[in-house]
Protein backbone atom coordinates (compact mmCIF):
# COMPACT_ATOMS: atom_id res chain seq x y z
CA UNK A 1 0.00 0.00 0.00
CA UNK A 2 3.04 2.33 -0.01
CA UNK A 3 2.71 5.12 2.54
CA UNK A 4 -0.85 4.11 3.37
CA UNK A 5 -2.47 1.16 5.07
CA UNK A 6 -5.92 -0.17 4.22
CA UNK A 7 -8.13 -0.78 7.25
CA UNK A 8 -11.79 -1.75 6.93
CA UNK A 9 -11.85 -0.35 3.40
CA UNK A 10 -10.52 3.07 4.45
CA UNK A 11 -7.17 4.57 3.56
CA UNK A 12 -5.12 5.43 6.63
CA UNK A 13 -1.79 7.18 7.09
CA UNK A 14 1.04 5.76 9.15
CA UNK A 15 0.87 6.59 12.82
CA UNK A 16 0.63 4.98 16.23
CA UNK A 17 -2.08 3.42 18.35
CA UNK A 18 -1.62 5.27 21.63
CA UNK A 19 -3.52 4.49 24.86
CA UNK A 20 -6.53 6.79 24.82
CA UNK A 21 -7.06 7.51 28.53
CA UNK A 22 -10.40 9.10 27.66
CA UNK A 23 -12.67 6.96 29.87
CA UNK A 24 -12.36 9.40 32.78
CA UNK A 25 -14.15 12.18 30.91
CA UNK A 26 -15.65 11.05 27.58
CA UNK A 27 -19.07 10.36 29.14
CA UNK A 28 -19.10 13.36 31.46
CA UNK A 29 -21.38 16.21 30.30
CA UNK A 30 -20.02 19.74 29.97
CA UNK A 31 -20.29 21.69 33.24
CA UNK A 32 -19.78 25.40 33.72
CA UNK A 33 -17.19 26.45 36.28
CA UNK A 34 -17.91 29.48 38.47
CA UNK A 35 -16.11 32.72 37.66
CA UNK A 36 -12.76 33.34 39.36
CA UNK A 37 -12.21 36.59 41.30
CA UNK A 38 -9.57 37.75 38.80
CA UNK A 39 -9.46 37.11 35.05
CA UNK A 40 -6.32 37.70 33.00
CA UNK A 41 -7.01 38.29 29.30
CA UNK A 42 -3.78 38.22 27.22
CA UNK A 43 -3.82 40.47 24.18
CA UNK A 44 -2.09 37.75 22.16
CA UNK A 45 -4.06 34.49 22.18
CA UNK A 46 -3.66 33.81 18.49
CA UNK A 47 -1.30 33.73 15.53
CA UNK A 48 -0.69 37.26 14.28
CA UNK A 49 -0.52 40.70 15.87
CA UNK A 50 -1.74 41.14 19.47
CA UNK A 51 -5.01 43.00 19.99
CA UNK A 52 -4.98 46.67 21.06
CA UNK A 53 -6.71 47.61 24.37
CA UNK A 54 -9.74 49.91 24.05
CA UNK A 55 -10.50 50.07 27.79
CA UNK A 56 -8.72 51.92 30.57
CA UNK A 57 -7.78 50.96 34.11
CA UNK A 58 -10.69 51.40 36.50
CA UNK A 59 -13.32 51.08 33.75
CA UNK A 60 -16.35 48.87 34.35
CA UNK A 61 -17.09 46.28 31.65
CA UNK A 62 -19.99 43.92 31.06
CA UNK A 63 -19.66 40.32 30.03
CA UNK A 64 -19.15 40.06 26.27
CA UNK A 65 -18.12 43.69 25.77
CA UNK A 66 -15.16 44.29 23.42
CA UNK A 67 -12.09 45.24 25.45
CA UNK A 68 -9.42 45.08 22.73
CA UNK A 69 -9.61 45.55 18.97
CA UNK A 70 -7.83 43.65 16.22
CA UNK A 71 -4.58 45.15 14.97
CA UNK A 72 -4.98 44.48 11.26
CA UNK A 73 -6.42 41.54 9.34
CA UNK A 74 -4.32 38.76 10.92
CA UNK A 75 -5.48 39.62 14.41
CA UNK A 76 -8.65 39.24 16.47
CA UNK A 77 -10.40 41.32 19.15
CA UNK A 78 -10.84 40.34 22.80
CA UNK A 79 -14.05 40.49 24.82
CA UNK A 80 -14.71 40.73 28.55
CA UNK A 81 -15.20 37.19 29.90
CA UNK A 82 -17.06 38.51 32.96
CA UNK A 83 -18.79 41.62 34.24
CA UNK A 84 -16.40 43.53 36.48
CA UNK A 85 -13.78 46.25 36.62
CA UNK A 86 -10.51 46.58 34.71
CA UNK A 87 -7.99 46.48 37.54
CA UNK A 88 -4.91 47.03 35.42
CA UNK A 89 -3.32 46.54 32.02
CA UNK A 90 0.13 45.06 32.30
CA UNK A 91 2.41 42.07 31.96
CA UNK A 92 1.31 38.52 32.74
CA UNK A 93 3.13 35.15 32.52
CA UNK A 94 2.26 33.08 29.44
CA UNK A 95 2.38 29.38 28.69
CA UNK A 96 5.48 29.97 26.53
CA UNK A 97 7.33 31.25 29.58
CA UNK A 98 7.54 34.89 28.54
CA UNK A 99 5.63 37.89 29.85
CA UNK A 100 2.89 39.28 27.62
CA UNK A 101 0.52 42.23 27.82
CA UNK A 102 -2.85 41.41 29.36
CA UNK A 103 -5.99 43.03 30.70
CA UNK A 104 -6.74 42.14 34.33
CA UNK A 105 -10.46 42.13 35.18
CA UNK A 106 -11.78 41.76 38.72
CA UNK A 107 -15.16 40.08 38.35
CA UNK A 108 -18.16 41.23 40.38
CA UNK A 109 -19.15 38.43 42.74
CA UNK A 110 -22.71 39.78 42.95
CA UNK A 111 -23.25 39.86 39.16
CA UNK A 112 -25.47 37.32 37.38
CA UNK A 113 -22.77 37.25 34.66
CA UNK A 114 -25.40 37.32 31.94
CA UNK A 115 -24.03 38.19 28.50
CA UNK A 116 -25.27 41.75 28.04
CA UNK A 117 -23.54 42.61 24.80
CA UNK A 118 -24.61 41.66 21.28
CA UNK A 119 -27.46 41.97 18.77
CA UNK A 120 -29.04 39.64 16.18
CA UNK A 121 -27.80 39.53 12.59
CA UNK A 122 -29.11 37.62 9.58
CA UNK A 123 -26.31 35.49 8.14
CA UNK A 124 -28.42 34.47 5.14
CA UNK A 125 -28.35 38.07 3.88
CA UNK A 126 -24.58 38.49 4.32
CA UNK A 127 -22.01 38.30 1.54
CA UNK A 128 -18.90 36.10 1.96
CA UNK A 129 -16.79 39.18 2.70
CA UNK A 130 -19.27 40.34 5.33
CA UNK A 131 -19.15 36.89 6.93
CA UNK A 132 -15.34 37.06 7.08
CA UNK A 133 -15.44 40.42 8.86
CA UNK A 134 -18.24 39.27 11.18
CA UNK A 135 -16.27 36.17 12.18
CA UNK A 136 -13.24 38.37 12.88
CA UNK A 137 -15.43 40.50 15.15
CA UNK A 138 -16.31 37.40 17.21
CA UNK A 139 -12.63 36.84 17.99
CA UNK A 140 -12.91 33.14 17.11
CA UNK A 141 -9.64 31.34 16.37
CA UNK A 142 -8.82 27.70 15.80
CA UNK A 143 -9.93 26.02 19.02
CA UNK A 144 -8.17 22.75 18.26
CA UNK A 145 -4.97 24.22 19.65
CA UNK A 146 -3.42 26.10 16.73
CA UNK A 147 -5.29 29.37 17.52
CA UNK A 148 -4.98 30.63 13.94
CA UNK A 149 -7.58 33.35 13.25
CA UNK A 150 -10.56 31.60 11.65
CA UNK A 151 -11.63 34.53 9.50
CA UNK A 152 -8.27 34.43 7.71
CA UNK A 153 -8.94 30.81 6.68
CA UNK A 154 -12.40 31.84 5.45
CA UNK A 155 -10.97 34.30 2.93
CA UNK A 156 -10.03 32.25 -0.12
CA UNK A 157 -6.58 33.14 -1.51
CA UNK A 158 -6.60 34.79 -4.92
CA UNK A 159 -6.51 32.21 -7.69
CA UNK A 160 -7.74 29.38 -5.45
CA UNK A 161 -11.13 27.65 -5.47
CA UNK A 162 -12.36 25.58 -2.52
CA UNK A 163 -14.99 22.94 -3.16
CA UNK A 164 -15.03 21.08 0.17
CA UNK A 165 -15.07 22.01 3.85
CA UNK A 166 -13.53 19.32 6.03
CA UNK A 167 -14.70 19.47 9.64
CA UNK A 168 -12.15 17.92 11.99
CA UNK A 169 -13.89 15.98 14.75
CA UNK A 170 -11.20 13.35 15.28
CA UNK A 171 -9.67 14.55 18.58
CA UNK A 172 -7.08 11.78 18.44
CA UNK A 173 -4.91 13.24 21.23
CA UNK A 174 -5.01 11.04 24.38
CA UNK A 175 -6.97 12.27 27.42
CA UNK A 176 -8.82 15.07 25.58
CA UNK A 177 -12.60 14.84 25.17
CA UNK A 178 -13.79 18.46 24.87
CA UNK A 179 -14.48 18.23 21.11
CA UNK A 180 -16.22 14.89 21.66
CA UNK A 181 -18.66 16.41 24.16
CA UNK A 182 -19.30 19.45 21.95
CA UNK A 183 -20.33 17.13 19.10
CA UNK A 184 -22.57 15.06 21.36
CA UNK A 185 -24.19 17.97 23.19
CA UNK A 186 -24.33 20.70 20.55
CA UNK A 187 -24.32 19.07 17.09
CA UNK A 188 -26.66 21.68 15.57
CA UNK A 189 -24.15 24.44 16.32
CA UNK A 190 -21.39 22.43 14.64
CA UNK A 191 -23.47 21.94 11.50
CA UNK A 192 -24.60 25.58 11.47
CA UNK A 193 -20.99 26.71 11.72
CA UNK A 194 -20.05 24.34 8.89
CA UNK A 195 -22.69 25.90 6.63
CA UNK A 196 -21.44 29.39 7.51
CA UNK A 197 -17.94 28.29 6.47
CA UNK A 198 -19.30 26.76 3.25
CA UNK A 199 -21.02 30.02 2.33
CA UNK A 200 -17.99 32.14 3.15
CA UNK A 201 -15.55 30.16 1.01
CA UNK A 202 -17.98 29.05 -1.71
CA UNK A 203 -17.79 25.30 -1.02
CA UNK A 204 -20.63 23.09 -2.23
CA UNK A 205 -20.22 20.40 0.42
CA UNK A 206 -18.80 19.63 3.85
CA UNK A 207 -17.56 16.38 5.35
CA UNK A 208 -17.32 15.87 9.10
CA UNK A 209 -14.62 13.34 9.98
CA UNK A 210 -15.01 11.68 13.39
CA UNK A 211 -12.91 8.78 14.67
CA UNK A 212 -14.85 5.52 14.96
CA UNK A 213 -14.25 5.36 18.72
CA UNK A 214 -16.76 8.22 19.10
CA UNK A 215 -19.84 6.69 17.48
CA UNK A 216 -22.16 8.55 19.87
CA UNK A 217 -20.84 11.78 18.34
CA UNK A 218 -21.31 10.40 14.81
CA UNK A 219 -24.91 9.48 15.58
CA UNK A 220 -25.65 12.84 17.24
CA UNK A 221 -24.35 14.72 14.18
CA UNK A 222 -26.22 12.48 11.74
CA UNK A 223 -29.46 12.91 13.67
CA UNK A 224 -29.04 16.69 13.75
CA UNK A 225 -28.21 16.71 10.02
CA UNK A 226 -31.40 14.83 9.14
CA UNK A 227 -31.90 14.35 5.40
CA UNK A 228 -29.59 17.19 4.33
CA UNK A 229 -27.17 16.18 1.58
CA UNK A 230 -24.76 19.13 1.61
CA UNK A 231 -23.03 17.78 4.75
CA UNK A 232 -21.98 14.18 5.35
CA UNK A 233 -20.66 12.65 8.56
CA UNK A 234 -17.96 10.00 8.16
CA UNK A 235 -16.48 7.66 10.77
CA UNK A 236 -12.74 7.24 10.16
CA UNK A 237 -10.36 4.71 11.76
CA UNK A 238 -9.03 5.73 15.16
CA UNK A 239 -5.28 6.11 14.91
CA UNK A 240 -2.97 8.90 15.99
CA UNK A 241 -2.44 11.46 14.35
CA UNK A 242 -5.67 11.04 12.37
CA UNK A 243 -6.70 14.58 13.41
CA UNK A 244 -3.81 16.21 11.53
CA UNK A 245 -5.30 18.02 8.53
CA UNK A 246 -3.02 16.33 6.01
CA UNK A 247 -4.00 12.90 7.33
CA UNK A 248 -7.70 13.67 7.54
CA UNK A 249 -7.87 15.13 4.03
CA UNK A 250 -6.13 12.03 2.68
CA UNK A 251 -8.45 9.57 4.39
CA UNK A 252 -11.65 11.48 3.51
CA UNK A 253 -10.86 12.80 0.01
CA UNK A 254 -7.72 10.94 -1.09
CA UNK A 255 -6.02 14.28 -1.83
CA UNK A 256 -2.48 15.16 -0.76
CA UNK A 257 -1.26 18.60 0.27
CA UNK A 258 2.05 19.30 -1.49
CA UNK A 259 5.16 19.90 0.57
CA UNK A 260 5.05 23.44 1.88
CA UNK A 261 1.47 23.83 0.65
CA UNK A 262 -1.88 24.51 2.28
CA UNK A 263 -5.28 22.77 2.09
CA UNK A 264 -6.51 25.58 -0.19
CA UNK A 265 -3.97 24.39 -2.80
CA UNK A 266 -6.07 21.24 -3.28
CA UNK A 267 -9.50 22.86 -2.92
CA UNK A 268 -10.12 22.16 0.76
CA UNK A 269 -10.78 24.22 3.89
CA UNK A 270 -10.26 22.50 7.25
CA UNK A 271 -11.87 23.63 10.51
CA UNK A 272 -12.08 22.15 14.00
CA UNK A 273 -15.54 21.16 15.29
CA UNK A 274 -15.34 23.37 18.39
CA UNK A 275 -14.35 26.33 16.22
CA UNK A 276 -17.37 25.90 13.97
CA UNK A 277 -19.65 25.32 16.96
CA UNK A 278 -18.61 28.70 18.36
CA UNK A 279 -19.22 30.38 14.99
CA UNK A 280 -22.62 28.71 14.81
CA UNK A 281 -23.49 29.99 18.29
CA UNK A 282 -21.92 33.46 18.31
CA UNK A 283 -22.35 34.79 14.78
CA UNK A 284 -26.18 34.98 14.72
CA UNK A 285 -26.10 36.87 18.04
CA UNK A 286 -23.17 39.16 17.09
CA UNK A 287 -21.29 38.14 20.23
CA UNK A 288 -17.64 37.50 21.03
CA UNK A 289 -15.73 34.45 22.21
CA UNK A 290 -15.49 34.64 26.01
CA UNK A 291 -15.38 30.99 27.13
CA UNK A 292 -14.52 27.54 25.87
CA UNK A 293 -14.80 23.86 26.84
CA UNK A 294 -11.62 22.52 28.44
CA UNK A 295 -10.92 18.92 29.44
CA UNK A 296 -9.30 18.87 32.89
CA UNK A 297 -8.00 15.39 33.53
CA UNK A 298 -5.10 13.14 34.46
CA UNK A 299 -3.92 11.13 37.45
CA UNK A 300 -3.28 14.34 39.38
CA UNK A 301 -6.90 15.52 39.74
CA UNK A 302 -9.78 14.11 41.77
CA UNK A 303 -12.58 15.73 39.75
CA UNK A 304 -11.77 15.31 36.07
CA UNK A 305 -14.31 16.68 33.62
CA UNK A 306 -15.18 18.76 30.58
CA UNK A 307 -15.59 22.26 31.95
CA UNK A 308 -16.89 25.43 30.34
CA UNK A 309 -14.22 27.88 31.48
CA UNK A 310 -14.18 31.67 31.18
CA UNK A 311 -11.19 32.78 29.09
CA UNK A 312 -8.62 34.35 31.36
CA UNK A 313 -9.28 32.04 34.30
CA UNK A 314 -5.91 31.22 35.94
CA UNK A 315 -4.87 27.58 35.58
CA UNK A 316 -4.24 27.51 39.33
CA UNK A 317 -7.88 28.40 39.99
CA UNK A 318 -9.20 25.82 37.50
CA UNK A 319 -7.12 23.11 39.15
CA UNK A 320 -8.51 24.08 42.53
CA UNK A 321 -12.02 23.48 41.20
CA UNK A 322 -10.94 20.08 39.82
CA UNK A 323 -9.23 19.24 43.15
CA UNK A 324 -5.63 18.91 42.06
CA UNK A 325 -3.87 16.39 44.31
CA UNK A 326 -0.60 16.84 46.18
CA UNK A 327 0.93 14.14 43.93
CA UNK A 328 0.74 16.36 40.84
CA UNK A 329 4.19 17.13 39.47
CA UNK A 330 3.57 18.37 35.91
CA UNK A 331 0.78 20.31 34.20
CA UNK A 332 0.43 20.18 30.42
CA UNK A 333 -1.75 22.51 28.37
CA UNK A 334 -3.22 20.26 25.69
CA UNK A 335 -2.55 16.54 25.44
CA UNK A 336 0.57 14.47 26.13
CA UNK A 337 1.59 14.17 22.47
CA UNK A 338 1.49 17.80 21.30
CA UNK A 339 0.86 19.77 24.48
CA UNK A 340 3.40 21.88 26.36
CA UNK A 341 4.26 21.72 30.05
CA UNK A 342 3.89 25.01 31.92
CA UNK A 343 6.27 26.44 34.45
CA UNK A 344 3.72 28.52 36.35
CA UNK A 345 0.19 27.83 37.57
CA UNK A 346 -0.57 31.54 37.17
CA UNK A 347 -0.87 31.40 33.37
CA UNK A 348 -4.46 31.95 32.17
CA UNK A 349 -6.70 29.73 30.07
CA UNK A 350 -6.61 31.13 26.53
CA UNK A 351 -8.52 30.45 23.33
CA UNK A 352 -6.18 27.68 22.19
CA UNK A 353 -6.25 25.63 25.41
CA UNK A 354 -8.05 22.36 24.66
CA UNK A 355 -7.19 20.63 27.90
CA UNK A 356 -5.30 20.77 31.17
CA UNK A 357 -3.52 17.49 31.84
CA UNK A 358 -2.18 16.93 35.34
CA UNK A 359 0.49 14.23 35.66
CA UNK A 360 2.18 12.71 38.68
CA UNK A 361 5.84 11.78 39.07
CA UNK A 362 5.08 8.28 37.76
CA UNK A 363 4.01 9.54 34.31
CA UNK A 364 6.16 12.64 34.00
CA UNK A 365 9.64 11.34 34.86
CA UNK A 366 11.68 9.69 32.11
CA UNK A 367 15.43 9.30 31.75
CA UNK A 368 16.88 10.10 28.30
CA UNK A 369 19.36 7.62 26.82
CA UNK A 370 21.55 7.82 23.68
CA UNK A 371 20.01 6.98 20.31
CA UNK A 372 20.40 3.27 19.47
CA UNK A 373 19.65 3.78 15.75
CA UNK A 374 16.68 1.40 15.82
CA UNK A 375 14.83 3.44 13.13
CA UNK A 376 11.51 3.18 14.97
CA UNK A 377 10.97 6.92 14.50
CA UNK A 378 11.71 6.66 10.78
CA UNK A 379 9.24 3.83 10.33
CA UNK A 380 6.43 5.59 12.16
CA UNK A 381 6.72 9.19 10.92
CA UNK A 382 3.52 10.13 9.03
CA UNK A 383 5.46 12.60 6.85
CA UNK A 384 8.25 10.14 5.96
CA UNK A 385 10.97 12.24 7.52
CA UNK A 386 14.07 10.99 9.30
CA UNK A 387 13.53 12.13 12.91
CA UNK A 388 16.74 10.45 14.08
CA UNK A 389 18.86 12.45 11.62
CA UNK A 390 16.95 15.63 12.41
CA UNK A 391 17.49 15.03 16.12
CA UNK A 392 21.23 14.65 15.71
CA UNK A 393 21.42 17.85 13.64
CA UNK A 394 19.33 19.68 16.24
CA UNK A 395 21.72 18.72 19.03
CA UNK A 396 24.54 20.24 16.97
CA UNK A 397 22.38 23.34 16.33
CA UNK A 398 22.52 22.85 12.56
CA UNK A 399 19.02 24.22 12.28
CA UNK A 400 19.19 25.69 8.77
CA UNK A 401 20.45 22.38 7.38
CA UNK A 402 17.49 20.62 9.03
CA UNK A 403 15.09 22.78 7.01
CA UNK A 404 16.95 23.01 3.70
CA UNK A 405 18.05 19.38 3.35
CA UNK A 406 15.85 17.30 5.64
CA UNK A 407 12.42 18.98 5.29
CA UNK A 408 12.03 20.10 8.90
CA UNK A 409 9.11 22.35 8.02
CA UNK A 410 7.06 19.38 6.80
CA UNK A 411 7.00 18.13 10.40
CA UNK A 412 3.72 19.08 12.10
CA UNK A 413 5.00 18.08 15.55
CA UNK A 414 2.63 15.16 16.16
CA UNK A 415 5.09 13.59 18.60
CA UNK A 416 4.93 10.05 17.16
CA UNK A 417 8.73 9.90 16.98
CA UNK A 418 9.14 10.85 20.63
CA UNK A 419 6.44 8.35 21.63
CA UNK A 420 8.07 5.32 19.98
CA UNK A 421 11.67 6.20 20.86
CA UNK A 422 13.00 3.53 23.27
CA UNK A 423 15.65 5.99 24.46
CA UNK A 424 12.98 8.59 25.40
CA UNK A 425 14.70 11.27 23.31
CA UNK A 426 12.44 14.36 23.19
CA UNK A 427 12.70 14.67 19.42
CA UNK A 428 9.63 16.82 18.87
CA UNK A 429 10.91 19.35 21.42
CA UNK A 430 14.20 19.53 19.50
CA UNK A 431 12.27 20.24 16.31
CA UNK A 432 10.27 23.03 17.93
CA UNK A 433 13.47 24.69 19.11
CA UNK A 434 14.95 24.36 15.62
CA UNK A 435 11.90 25.90 13.95
CA UNK A 436 11.90 28.80 16.39
CA UNK A 437 15.61 29.41 15.78
CA UNK A 438 15.04 29.42 12.01
CA UNK A 439 12.13 31.85 12.33
CA UNK A 440 14.25 34.20 14.42
CA UNK A 441 17.13 33.96 11.95
CA UNK A 442 14.78 34.73 9.05
CA UNK A 443 13.32 37.72 10.92
CA UNK A 444 16.81 39.10 11.61
CA UNK A 445 17.75 38.66 7.94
Amino acid sequence: MGVLELIAGKRLWRGVHVPEFKDQTCHLPIRRLPFPPMLVVPLSQHTGKPAIPIVREGQEVVRGEPIAEADGFVSVPMHAPATGRVERIGLSPSARGELTQAIFIRSYASSSQEVLYGSPQNIDEMTPEQIVLAVQATGVVGLGGAAFPTHVKLRVPEGKKIDTVVVNGCECEPYLTSDHRVMVEDPKAVLHGARVAMKAIGASRAIVGVEDNKMDAVEALRKANGTATDISIEAVPAKYPQGAEKMLIKVLLNREIPSGGLPADIGVGVFNVATLAQIGELLPRRQGLIERVVTVTGPGVNKPGNYLVALGAPVRWVLEQAECTDKATSVVLGGPMMGASIGSFDVPVTKGVTGILVLTNREATQRVFPCIHCASCVTICPMHLNPSQLGMLARKERYEEMASEFHLNDCFECGCCSYVCPSHIPLVQYFRVAKLANRKAKARA
